[in-house]
């Protein structure tokens, strides 16, 4: 069973840095694709990048390019996002997922409905 744990959400200031951690579980291959969604309360969730576990390569939605770096250590069977000069609307529910399949591509967004787990989510607040 495939089974994604987020952490590292946290409460920081405004231009502070946080990176958040995906730990996964459950898989036999690396041929597949995590991505990194958020959401806030009464918003769809919002894509921000995707990378795929066999060779590292990262794609990211068009608004969220310069802002977030996601990176993957196979050894610890982790996915990092690391998130600089944070502002307030940056806060949020984030989010890891996965797709069973290698397909980290950005049409019209990183849309959910291609993925098939989440984990349960981490929270992000930036104050002002």
């Amino acid at each position: 069973e495939v089974q994604l744990v987020e952490s590292g959400g946290a409460l920081v200031q405004t231009g502070g840095s946080l990176r958040l951690s995906c730990a996964i579980f459950g898989f036999t291959h690396d041929d597949y694709t995590i991505a990194w969604f958020r959401q806030t309360p009464g918003k769809e969730r919002e894509g921000i990048s995707c990378i795929l576990r066999s060779d590292g390569r990262t794609n990211y939605a068009d608004s969220m390019k310069g802002r977030f770096t996601v990176f993957s250590d196979n050894a610890n069977d982790t996915v990092y996002l690391q998130m600089n000069a944070l502002k307030p609307e940056a806060t949020a529910t984030y989010y890891c997922t996965a797709d069973l399949r290698p397909y980290c591509v950005v049409v019209d967004g990183i849309r959910p409905t291609q993925y098939d787990y989440w984990g349960q989510g981490t929270q992000v607040t930036v104050s002002s």
